[in-house]
């Protein structure tokens, strides 16, 4: 699940040309495209699976990283790349798993409010509660700040749907890319030009519900904690593409 809503939020994310560019930086690492996206999900799972003092850690670095920029501008990317976060790990799992009650919802809520004071996000100027936090995403994606540049499509299509698996693995990319785009808001489907159908529900339905069987069925370690080994299968399969002289096209 964790390599599902971590695509979707970065596609969500790149919708904000001005926060894209700050999540891109220059062109560093664009060279190894899967190699900056395994990091940024082994740190974030630092801090969901690790100890608090890892937390802090992580979060004194992306503090120092972000005093360069200014204060103001920092403070609006910041809090759209949390919701982002946010909303796409509770739409992936309300989804495949099963819908939050109230309470849950608040509390779920409340935790991504932690996870935003370790990146510095001003908790004054976020939404305090969870039906805040929907009439934000709401207000935000009715907006016309949020548009997808040719540059955000070109990077944020290419990490979120070529991810560098095995051969034996490949099937299984495409029912994974097909759930993202299922779960992605409307909008964010109309700026990538994603096509989506009636055919397309019905697929991502019976998907729904086989995921949802399984939930109920497996043992609760196969579908939840730590996906540091399918990052690791990313990161294997990007240095195999580079071995055999793959040159991403980002950094062409």
């Amino acid at each position: 699940m964790g390599v599902l809503y971590g695509q979707r939020a970065l596609l969500m994310q790149a919708m904000h040309p001005v926060a894209f560019e700050g999540l891109i930086g220059d062109t560093k690492g664009l060279d190894a495209p899967f190699r900056r996206l395994v990091r940024t999900a082994t740190t974030m799972e630092r801090i969901y699976f690790g100890s608090r003092a890892q937390a802090d850690r992580v979060g004194a670095a992306v503090t120092r990283m972000h005093e360069r920029v200014p204060a103001a501008s920092v403070q609006e990317h910041l809090l759209w790349i949390l919701v982002c976060l946010a909303d796409s790990a509770l739409a992936v799992r309300e989804r495949f798993v099963g819908r939050l009650d109230a309470a849950d919802r608040e509390a779920y809520w409340r935790d991504y409010l932690v996870l935003g004071d370790l990146f510095g996000v001003d908790r004054a100027a976020a939404p305090a509660d969870f039906g805040a936090f929907r009439a934000y995403l709401r207000e935000r994606l009715g907006s016309d700040e949020l548009h997808v540049t040719p540059r955000a499509r070109e990077i944020a299509t290419l990490v979120a749907f070529d991810l560098p698996l095995p051969p034996h693995r490949r099937p299984v990319l495409a029912v994974l890319n097909h759930a993202i785009v299922g779960t992605l808001p409307p909008r964010a489907r109309r700026e990538y030009g994603l096509p989506w159908g009636a055919a397309d529900e019905l697929r991502l339905a019976a998907l729904t519900a086989a995921l949802r069987t399984g939930a109920v069925v497996l043992p609760r370690r196969l579908w939840t904690g730590s996906c540091a080994a399918d990052y690791e299968v990313v990161r294997r399969g990007e240095e195999r593409r580079l071995a055999a002289g793959w040159t991403p096209p980002l950094a062409a």
